[in-house]
């Protein structure tokens, strides 16, 4: 299994809602860090799994999208907590499209919080 990866790092903005978090109710900001990997058995004719430029345009213009905003405001989120778990797979739903692996796998986007804490969500691919 081939794997090829690519990490930004951002910050946005956000508050949690639906419960009692303390501080975290109240806005406050973020350096996320965005790790996408993508996993598959196949490469393309110039021995690639995903060009690492292709990766790279469709991520920084979805961290553009989010970056220094508010979560809470974005369509993507309406009615939702911003958790990390939901904007892991809002970040996957937004890279499917603009990349075009091979074969079948696996892309994977796991976003760090913090320097310790992270969430991840996998989406298969054929």
């Amino acid at each position: 299994m081939y794997t090829v990866a690519v990490t930004r790092d951002f910050i946005a903005n956000h508050y949690l809602i639906g419960g009692d978090w303390g501080s975290e109710n109240s806005p406050h900001a973020h350096h996320y860090v965005a790790e996408v990997r993508i996993e598959s058995d196949t490469l393309n004719q110039h021995g690639y799994l995903v060009d690492i430029v292709e990766i790279e345009a469709a991520l920084d213009d979805i961290v553009t999208y989010f970056r220094d905003s508010m979560l809470n405001d974005k369509p993507e989120f309406a009615g939702l907590n911003p958790s990390i778990e939901h904007f892991s797979r809002i970040l996957v739903e937004k890279l499917m499209p603009e990349i075009t692996p091979p074969g079948k796998g696996v892309l994977t986007v796991k976003l760090w919080e913090n320097e310790t804490c992270w969430a991840a969500y996998r989406q298969s691919f054929a």
